[in-house]
């Protein structure tokens, strides 16, 4: 019977949906989502997630200089940039190294730059979580992912890359929405919801439970808190935040 009810309630969301369905088919939508869409969505979402998230995203790089290498630099690799909303969490001095599949961030990204001048910006790589061969290995101290593990490709893929590119002792940091418990309505709306939130939103998947990948990557140590971002009226409340260590 929920099997049931969540193919009707999708069918139902998706016929509210149709133009956005009818312009994938005709191959549309994707391009116009990439270049104008979704950059403009993240950036008003950015926005938004910030004021309900400030606190522990302080909490959470707080440690950050703790990683700095015996060169006394800090060097970060950001995996999604977006539009940069972390760089006011970096601390002053360190170099970063920006990437994002969608190269079409630059103008809100341009304006975090020049909101966040105490860090030193490296070079900006349009590169996927899963394929960021143009970063030696053991280069950086800290891998930063913010919000991307529900989009990327493969999960496992992408935290073998930032393991790769991590010196060792280096930290991989994260905070992401993920699936709610099994056994609670919130899924079940995730699951209601999910075909036409990944188109709408470039792949966005709702269902995701990275906590298990992370458990499973080769990781010397792991510190992971669940928690709860008031986010009303959208299915992206769960969300776990914390750090691994290379």
């Amino acid at each position: 019977m929920p099997e049931a009810s969540i193919l009707f309630l999708r069918a139902c969301l998706a016929v509210l949906a149709m133009p956005i369905y009818l312009l994938s088919f005709l191959g549309i939508w994707e391009p116009f989502c990439r270049k104008i869409f979704f950059p403009y969505f993240l950036e008003k979402l950015s926005v938004f997630h910030e004021k309900k998230v400030k606190k522990q995203k302080q909490e959470l790089f707080r440690n950050l200089p703790d990683f700095t290498s015996s060169s006394g630099q800090l060097r970060l690799l950001e995996i999604g940039t977006g539009c940069g909303a972390n760089f006011q969490y970096f601390p002053p001095g360190c170099k970063v190294i920006c990437t994002d599949v969608n190269p079409h961030f630059q103008e809100a990204l341009s304006k975090s730059m020049n909101k966040n001048q105490h860090i030193h910006y490296e070079r900006f790589l349009v590169a996927a979580g899963e394929d960021l061969h143009q970063v030696p290995s053991g280069s950086v101290d800290a891998v930063i992912c913010t919000l991307v593990l529900c989009s990327v490709h493969d999960v496992n893929s992408t935290l073998k890359e930032a393991l790769r590119v991590l010196r060792p002792g280096g930290a991989f940091y994260f905070l992401e929405h993920v699936a709610a418990d099994r056994s609670s309505w919130k899924y079940f709306w995730q699951q209601v919801c999910h075909p036409t939130w990944k188109l709408l939103f470039a792949g966005c998947c709702l269902t995701r439970e990275p906590w298990k990948n992370l458990e499973e990557a080769n990781f010397s140590e792991l510190k992971v808190q669940h928690i709860s971002v008031p986010l009303p009226c959208t299915p992206i409340t769960p969300h776990i935040i914390g750090f691994a260590v290379k």
